[in-house]
């Protein structure tokens, strides 16, 4: 099992260039969602990870809203290749927005005085654990993905085109789908720089 996960993680990649032919019914994908956000470790049991997923023209116009936003933000040679990015990821077979739910912090931080300056910490951290997790989750089934942050410039946009409650906070974009061109082949720094190991 270690070996299988080992191999797992270094499949793992960032994916720009998607395609639509997810090898994964919605029903399936969303079945690992669910799972994945359920089962994600968070301070406290505090579960304030929050997920939207978006599909087909869904998904198309989250990134229409973005790119109208970044034309207004960029010169129109540097615009060229933005909206390139952004139509490879409307082309996918969709995108999941990251939230964190800041109503859970704000009670944990009146709840526990003692650790208050920390809960935001926490939580960031938490949904970082929720995004490796579904990332890595896709990459096992072969379909590609990437990290985006486009937020807080879409924040209120994102929140009014797909009713998000006012309580959750953007935190990330997950653009994913089938993988039209595979990741270039990654460079390390020298894990003796990295890491100490004390007997």
């Amino acid at each position: 099992m270690t070996d299988k996960f080992l191999t797992l993680i270094q499949t793992r990649r960032s994916i720009y260039n998607l395609g639509k032919e997810s090898p994964l019914y919605p029903e399936e994908l969303n079945r690992i969602f669910r799972e994945c956000l359920k089962q994600c470790p968070t301070a406290f049991n505090s579960q304030s990870g929050r997920l939207a997923v978006l599909y087909q023209h869904y998904n198309k116009r989250l990134w229409n809203i973005t790119s109208d936003i970044l034309e207004q933000l960029s010169s129109p040679e540097q615009f060229i290749q933005t909206q390139k990015k952004l139509n490879s990821f409307a082309s996918g077979t969709g995108t999941i927005l990251y939230f964190i739910d800041d109503s859970i912090t704000q009670k944990l931080q009146k709840k526990y005085p003692l650790y208050a300056e920390h809960f935001p910490t926490w939580a960031e951290q938490a949904n970082g654990m929720l995004q490796y997790m579904i990332w890595t989750a896709l990459a096992e089934h072969k379909i590609g993905a990437s990290l985006q942050h486009y937020n807080p410039l879409i924040d209120e946009q994102v929140r009014h085109s797909f009713d998000i409650p006012s309580n959750w906070r953007l935190t990330a974009q997950m653009p994913f789908g089938s993988i039209i061109q595979p990741a270039e082949e990654k460079t390390f720094e020298s894990l003796e720089k990295r890491i100490k190991i004390f007997y």
